[in-house]
């Protein structure tokens, strides 16, 4: 039988609930466990798919099409459990099921509730990924006191008595602010946040206190105290240097022997060097590389969570600091550019932006900077070279102008007859045979690899001979040679544009080979202006 940790959060969001149910699911390997986790989110969209990502960050897309929470980003690069469908369940995908039954007669003769329906088809959800695992970390998103949340907490109380004492537990991660003027940390707004969840039945077993500083013991004492946990369940949680010190600083505050007692777990010794090594290499490195990210989303920094990570994870690989410089596509200098060693151009939708991404790539394309396109920047790659290398002045996207005479990239066939926009995109894992003698085959080092996509529009094959005729060549394509995958330079230190997100499938101990070459490229560039 799995056991289950229920992760809740209170005093205020974005205190990281994801990395730490993430870092716990380290731990929990490093001690020989198998297991996998679990997002719960209120909010009544059936996906974050449609969201702008100035609403939630960056959509997160799993192996099987899933539009998905950024954590589930998080519990993948952490741990080696792979996210499906069914490791984000929403509030809409909960009442869209319970609602689909009673429209169809299921519940005929009887009044359907909050609870018994909605809780136990959130009880149902849950329990669903448990199958082949030792442990099933859940995390509820939203903050304790939150009324959309309710049902969810109420579900997983319910589950825990089910289950028994031995088989679930609670940890509670919340705030604790230090107040400059006074020159001390506060314990009462996690007091409040742990009353509040005590209220509606659930009793923590342990409290992770965020902070930015490590708490002293009194302060421990006094939360252990008013929050009717022992003080050794009082774990400490400051500001780190990097996200990735986090499985050892829990391991330090004996989280790990905690939940083996409170589980009844066989106690291991973790196993966590692989962690202190990739801590150390990023600690220790003293070269740096200054990579730029033309976005549209840059004021919000989890918009492109995963490019932030499998950038880190290039340099790690590469023993070398990278420097994220952001330029907001709607205001971009091309000329600001000439002094970085790499350019990304992120994914992204809608045409506002789209002239200054393409600056960039004409700048990156002209100047022999290393440049990369994902998705939509794979797509403006194209748009960029028809315009000033074939000179087809009004080539375009058929996204942003439907009459332009040069479709260079156009509406997939399948996607012709589609008018909802939820979950309808192409997604998930597709494969992408890699053409022998191109950069892109030497990069991967292997024929056919799988990856992850999330679009609508297609490069137009139409033009395939006159792009490759100027050089252009298609190094990465679907089996059946009728979708571009990758795009690349013949000339160019290194210019290759995907069509599909690789971000999605870097981890710091597997790193996404295109962001170690495009990392390496960008070093190479900067050595050499030395």
């Amino acid at each position: 039988m799995s056991k289950f940790i229920f992760v809740t959060g209170g005093v205020l969001s974005s205190l990281g609930k994801g990395v730490t149910s993430a870092s716990i699911g380290a731990i929990l390997e490093g001690m020989g466990y198998k297991v996998t986790l679990q997002k719960l989110d209120p909010y009544l969209n059936v996906d974050p798919g449609t969201m702008s990502p100035y609403q939630h960050g960056e959509v997160y897309v799993t192996e099987d099409g899933a539009e998905t929470d950024l954590d589930l980003g998080h519990y993948e690069r952490f741990t080696n459990a792979v996210m499906t469908k069914d490791n984000n369940v929403t509030a809409g995908k909960v009442y869209f099921n319970v609602i689909s039954r009673e429209r169809r007669g299921d519940y005929l003769g009887t009044t359907v509730q909050v609870i018994p329906h909605i809780t136990e088809e959130i009880k149902s959800l849950i329990k669903k990924v448990a199958k082949d695992t030792d442990v099933v970390i859940v995390e509820i998103g939203g903050t304790v006191g939150d009324i959309e949340g309710l049902p969810f907490l109420e579900a997983v109380r319910q589950l825990s008595l089910e289950l028994g004492k031995s088989n679930s537990m609670f940890i509670h991660v919340t705030y604790v602010p230090y107040i400059k003027t006074a020159g001390e940390l506060k314990t009462k707004p996690t007091q409040h946040s742990v009353k509040e969840l005590r209220a509606i039945g659930i009793q923590p077993d342990a409290v992770i206190c965020r902070a930015d500083r490590d708490l002293p013991k009194g302060i421990k004492a006094k939360i252990a105290l008013f929050s009717n946990v022992e003080e050794s369940a009082v774990i400490s949680a400051p500001d780190l240097e990097c996200i990735y010190e986090l499985p050892s600083k829990f391991k330090e505050e004996g989280l790990d022997r905690l939940i083996a007692e409170r589980l009844e777990l066989e106690y291991r010794e973790a196993n966590l060097s692989k962690w202190k090594k990739i801590v150390s290499i990023i600690k220790n490195t003293e070269e740096t590389v200054d990579i730029a990210v033309v976005g549209k989303y840059v004021e919000l920094k989890d918009a492109y969570k995963s490019i932030i990570e499998a950038l880190t994870h290039g340099g790690i690989a590469n023993r070398v600091k990278v420097n994220i410089v952001w330029k907001s596509a709607e205001k971009l200098d091309p000329d600001e550019l000439l002094e970085v060693d790499g350019i990304l151009v992120p994914g992204g939708f809608g045409e506002r932006g789209t002239q200054g991404k393409i600056e960039a790539l004409r700048v990156g394309r002209e100047r022999g900077i290393p440049t990369f396109g994902i998705c939509l920047g794979m797509q403006l790659m194209a748009v960029e070279f028809a315009r000033n290398v074939l000179g087809l002045k009004e080539a375009n996207s058929t996204e942003f102008d439907p009459d332009t005479p040069y479709p260079v990239i156009d509406l997939m066939e399948e996607q012709r007859k589609i008018d909802k926009l939820g979950g309808t995109m192409r997604l998930g894992a597709y494969p992408c045979v890699l053409v022998e003698g191109t950069k892109a085959r030497e990069i991967y080092g292997k024929e056919v690899v799988y990856e992850r996509h999330r679009h609508r529009y297609e490069f137009n094959n139409r033009f395939r001979p006159l792009f490759e005729k100027h050089g252009m060549v298609f190094s990465g394509l679907s089996p059946d040679g009728k979708l571009v995958e990758i795009m690349e330079l013949k000339d160019h230190p290194w210019y290759i544009g995907c069509q599909f997100h690789p971000e999605f499938k870097s981890k710091p101990f597997d790193p996404h080979p295109l962001f170690v070459s495009f990392v390496k490229a960008s070093l190479e560039r900067r050595r050499a202006k030395v």
